[in-house]
């Protein structure tokens, strides 16, 4: 999607972009192809040369470029050239970043590997591997998720970033992660009612009487949040390209979810809802 985009170039928008393509302009490649679109020949000539810059960027495997010039509700038009560089993560910790918060476990998806960090563990291995992505993809990660990694873990995180509480916004879905799942038929089965409220009794639970059952739940619990990010991601992109003339051809299959690697215990769930 990214090679039909023209509104990340300096003075086109979205109504300039869409009159491109209603007249035929559909990618870069007619740009570059074409003597005459529509434009003065100085316009066109600068065109061409922002569409050359942008063809170099994606060659070089720089989404930030893209990002630094979309809107955020845009940015789904990444998926396809850098899902092979993206990573879904999600973070659970002990408050919302007053003094004293931090973070307990990080769980990460790159669409073939499932990778848990937990705090007192393996926590300062997110530092190398966070590194070997380009882009990553999360829900409020802008305003909580990043910010709360880079203070706690002391990281700074360069990555071109999809936040799927704009992209989804603009297509008419709110009321956080769970509400937008559950409005687009996503089943957390025997985790459904589990929040993040109840994460941090499950941490506190593992602290507290050394109960591995509860750790668990909470990985699960982490984990289910993140891999559910890919498929909201796909779903996103799918009903974004409504709104284009592409919504034909450059549709994605969702791909399969993973098999969480770790199991709930309804046993310590159940006894620490009756707290």
């Amino acid at each position: 999607m990214l090679r039909n985009t023209f509104c990340h170039i300096q003075g086109l928008g979205d109504r300039s972009e869409r009159s491109l393509w209603s007249n035929g302009i559909l990618c870069w490649d007619d740009v570059l192809s074409t003597d005459s679109i529509g434009l003065s020949k100085k316009r066109h000539q600068l065109l061409k040369s922002r569409i050359q810059e942008s063809i170099a960027h994606l060659k070089d495997n720089n989404p930030n470029h893209f990002t630094d010039s979309l809107l955020s509700r845009d940015y789904w038009r990444l998926l396809p050239d850098f899902s092979h560089s993206t990573a879904y993560l999600d973070i659970e910790t002990t408050g919302l970043g007053g003094p004293g918060d931090y973070i307990t476990t990080i769980a990460l998806y790159d669409g073939t590997s499932i990778f848990s960090y937990v705090r007192g563990r393996n926590l300062d291995e997110f530092r190398t591997d966070i590194a070997r992505y380009k882009v990553i993809v999360t829900y409020n990660g802008r305003c909580f998720d990043v910010p709360f990694i880079e203070n706690d873990l002391g990281i700074k995180m360069n990555h071109a970033h999809i936040d799927l509480r704009y992209v989804l916004k603009s297509l008419g879905y709110t009321g956080g992660l769970k509400g937008c799942e559950k409005k687009l038929g996503i089943d957390r089965e025997e985790l459904d009612g589990i929040d993040g409220y109840f994460a941090v009794l499950l941490w506190k639970d593992f602290k507290a009487k050394k109960n591995e059952k509860a750790l668990e739940t909470l990985l699960a619990y982490n984990v289910t949040d993140t891999v559910n990010l890919e498929t909201l991601m796909f779903t996103a992109y799918n009903m974004k390209l409504k709104e284009t003339p592409f919504f034909h051809t450059h549709q994605l299959a969702a791909p399969e979810p993973p098999q969480n690697p770790f199991t709930p215990d309804m046993k310590t769930v159940r006894r620490i809802m009756e707290w």
